[in-house]
């Protein structure tokens, strides 16, 4: 069992130079508007937040633990806040195939996970690749913007056009929890892993299951 502290280490993920990396591997695009700190932590009125997401799981009986924290936009910024926390934090990306763009993916690994997208792109089908979803059909899809990807806004996606990726690590891995954001990142949310893959069945988004280590 590690602790977040313990799995830090360089992430190199593969991405063109044309994207810059945002929190919790989540990548803005150049050309898309910045969001100025406050809206990062707003979501869409017509979706679930913090609150709503929280009192959803703890309805449903599930042990959660969640530690608020100051607005943090990258793994090293949330360190100080969540290091005493028990497994490893989830690094988020939203995807959309290039050649299919009504394709979609929320893919979640270890935070320190190296990944090359271009080989998950084939496991999984996506027509020509991946590219990076703005910040626009973040919000119109799972109701968060930059900065709060997370495997628990999918609740948020009501139609299932949204497919998860999960990396093996978390249900394999024999952490006592994983960690995410609760549609904000202004904290932090640890649930076991089992449930975290329950509660995404429940909601209708059974993972494809990644081994990154054989990729």
């Amino acid at each position: 069992m590690y602790t977040l502290r313990q799995l830090v280490h360089k992430v190199r993920v593969k991405i063109p130079s044309h994207y810059i990396r945002m929190s919790s591997g989540e990548i803005q695009n150049e050309s898309s508007p910045a969001q100025d700190g406050g809206d990062a932590t707003v979501p869409d009125k017509k979706h679930a937040g913090k609150e709503e997401i929280l009192a959803e799981l703890q309805k449903r009986g599930y042990d959660v633990v969640t530690v608020d924290h100051p607005e943090v936009f990258t793994v090293e910024a949330m360190m100080p806040h969540v290091e005493h926390l028990p497994g490893p934090a989830l690094k988020n990306f939203f995807l959309y195939a290039k050649k299919k763009k009504e394709m979609i993916w929320l893919m979640a690994t270890r935070f320190d996970r190296e990944v090359n997208l271009s080989k998950v792109a084939k496991v999984v089908g996506a027509p020509g690749g991946f590219r990076f979803a703005g910040e626009d059909l973040m919000i119109e899809k799972i109701g968060v913007g930059q900065g709060c990807v997370t495997p628990l806004a999918l609740y948020n996606d009501k139609q299932g056009a949204v497919k998860l990726i999960l990396d093996k690590d978390i249900i394999d891995g024999r952490h006592e929890r994983v960690f995410c954001h609760p549609l904000v990142n202004t904290a932090t949310t640890g649930l076991k892993p089992e449930d975290l893959v329950k509660f995404m069945e429940e909601t209708g988004h059974a993972p494809t299951w990644i081994d990154f280590t054989s990729l």
